[in-house]
């Protein structure tokens, strides 16, 4: 069977809020245990997920750390207010943006800007200190994407840390704190939105992981933003595999041990790094436009943890890459029947092969 996989997601499955207001630790959500070979569904919690993973196993986490993204500003001209959400910083002062409608008063949630609707303002006033944003023009021909020059005083990501907040969508109903939106591991900001399905890690977690004999290894890729159109690929992210995380997934590898990819940030950034010559991971640091499709399929990982993704999104190609169709299928047909919760809130996949 081909094309993306498509079904419909109820609005009751989408996650509105942090496991924490519902009366729950992070490590609480549920996580479907899937197997490749032979077929099978677990349902389990995130708490027991060293139950899973067995010694000599290596994790790959991204810790990269949600900026406070979300920005507000106004049309000099028409007092017209307008949400930016900055995805990816190229430069600089040189940013990937999306302008977001507010869709009520500063600080709601937004909607996309329509092709129907007048063009967004090409320069806006952020704040009271001087600061701007100029839109330079669309990037990679996209409808909805902006390259734009931001100028604000000082280090434009601390500005944010002042200035902004987490980028939210409609289907959280209230405003939460940049801590809701960051992993426990944490180092270094840069991604637009946090990479999620790494939130339900605490500290006990990982120590649990690693007194079995678990692995974590790091890597960094900085997200852009989320809200692909339905016929949009990813775009370009920044990434960076240090050496001494490819030296340990090539051990893990040799070894006999899986190799574990937390999110499909973790999968991109290790698959980018991929030497076809040599057929070991290297040290890289840069930019990658890496799409992993069924097509590609995967050359490093072995499984991977991950959120429940919306219908027909890119980022389902990735997970049939890794899981096969067949498993993916049975794993979204449960997964509705079970009422797990989506986004980023929501509960996790752990794939095994």
């Amino acid at each position: 069977m081909t094309g993306r996989l498509s079904f419909d997601l109820p609005k009751g499955l989408e996650a509105s809020e942090p496991p924490e207001a519902r009366g729950l630790t992070r490590d609480a959500v549920r996580m479907m245990v899937a197997r490749r070979d032979p077929l099978s569904i677990q349902h389990s919690t995130f708490a027991l997920l060293p139950r899973f993973l067995d010694p000599d196993d290596l994790l790959v986490i991204n810790t990269s750390g949600t900026m406070a993204a979300a920005v507000d500003g106004v049309d000099p001209g028409s007092g017209r207010l307008v949400t930016i959400h900055l995805s990816s910083r190229l430069a600089d002062d040189e940013w990937v943006v999306e302008p977001r409608m507010p869709s009520g008063r500063a600080g709601t949630a937004t909607s996309r800007w329509s092709p129907d609707d007048p063009p967004p303002p090409p320069s806006l006033r952020l704040g009271e200190d001087g600061a701007r944003l100029d839109l330079r023009g669309p990037y990679l021909g996209s409808r909805r994407l902006w390259r734009a020059q931001l100028a604000v005083p000082g280090d434009p990501v601390r500005w944010l840390a002042v200035h902004g907040r987490p980028i939210r969508y409609g289907y959280v109903e209230r405003p939460w704190p940049l801590s809701a939106y960051q992993n426990v591991y944490a180092t270094e900001p840069g991604s637009a939105e946090m990479p999620s399905a790494g939130r339900p890690f605490t500290a006990e977690i990982i120590t649990r992981l690693v007194a079995k004999g678990v692995g974590v290894a790091p890597v960094v890729l900085h997200t852009g933003v989320a809200s692909l159109e339905a016929d949009e690929m990813p775009y370009p992210e920044r990434f960076r595999v240090p050496a001494t995380t490819a030296r340990r997934i090539n051990v893990t590898r040799q070894a006999g041990g899986r190799v574990i990819a937390v999110g499909t940030t973790a999968v991109r950034a290790v698959e980018s790094a991929f030497d076809e010559t040599s057929g070991a991971v290297v040290g890289a640091d840069g930019w990658t436009d890496l799409v992993i499709s069924p097509e590609r399929g995967v050359r490093v990982v072995d499984g991977m943890l991950t959120g429940w993704h919306e219908p027909e999104a890119s980022h389902l190609l990735m997970l049939q890459a890794v899981a096969g169709r067949a498993l993916l299928e049975a794993s979204y047909r449960a997964s509705l029947d079970e009422g797990y919760l989506w986004h980023e809130f929501g509960d996790v996949h752990l794939i095994l092969p």
